[in-house]
């Protein structure tokens, strides 16, 4: 069996690879998914420029790149926190909703100033995450997960990443960032996205062993 990776998940978050190492650990025999399961950098995976317009289209666009890129299996996600009373805003745009990728604190200022005067009951918001697998052989499947809550007017906890400190999830009290990493996994849109996925990731990775 191969010691170097297996499956490549298509993004730099060391986040979501340790979520992902932490749904997959003990699903697939014979997998290591402390040095099998690795991030684009790893494997010097090229950066894909997401411009689809919808979470589908542009999970599906990084796996395809990445599989292609390495002839691995290669899994991608794209996430984003969708608020009803912005009809699904800032969705596909939630990792630069105040205008720079990835500043975490810039987006959370911008979108708790934006809904300042929004009172407790319309605060409802959603995560939703779009799991893709993509193949060398040209197989690709997408799962969809979501966690429905509502949105808090300040930050609460240190754990998680995002938005993950402002969403109170449905039947909670806490936020999602004051979550252990166990109760996350178990109700979280990725978690529920990659636990669809699981039986088709269980499947190519077999039939890659098997070869």
């Amino acid at each position: 069996m191969s010691v170097g990776p297996r499956l490549v998940l298509a993004t730099h978050n060391k986040g979501k690879l340790r979520e992902l190492r932490e749904l997959l650990r003990g699903q697939v025999p014979g997998l290591d998914v402390d040095t099998q399961v690795v991030d684009a950098s790893a494997v010097g995976a090229p950066d894909v420029v997401e411009d689809q317009v919808t979470f589908q289209g542009n999970a599906l666009l990084k796996a395809r790149a990445v599989t292609a890129a390495t002839g691995l299996i290669a899994i991608a996600d794209d996430s984003g926190l969708a608020v009803d009373v912005l009809g699904g805003s800032p969705g596909i745009f939630s990792a630069r909703w105040a205008g720079r990728h990835g500043d975490d604190q810039a987006n959370i200022d911008l979108l708790l100033a934006q809904l300042g005067d929004i009172s407790d009951e319309h605060r409802g918001a959603s995560f939703i995450c779009a799991a893709a697998l993509a193949t060398p052989e040209g197989f690709v499947a997408v799962e969809l997960g979501h966690l429905p809550g509502t949105l808090l007017r300040e930050r609460r906890g240190n754990g998680g990443f995002g938005y993950d400190p402002i969403l109170q999830p449905e039947g909670y009290e806490i936020s999602v960032a004051e979550l252990s990493s166990e109760e996350k996994n178990a109700i979280s849109h990725r978690g529920r996205a990659f636990r669809g996925l699981l039986p088709q990731i269980v499947k190519a990775l077999a039939e890659q062993e098997g070869k």
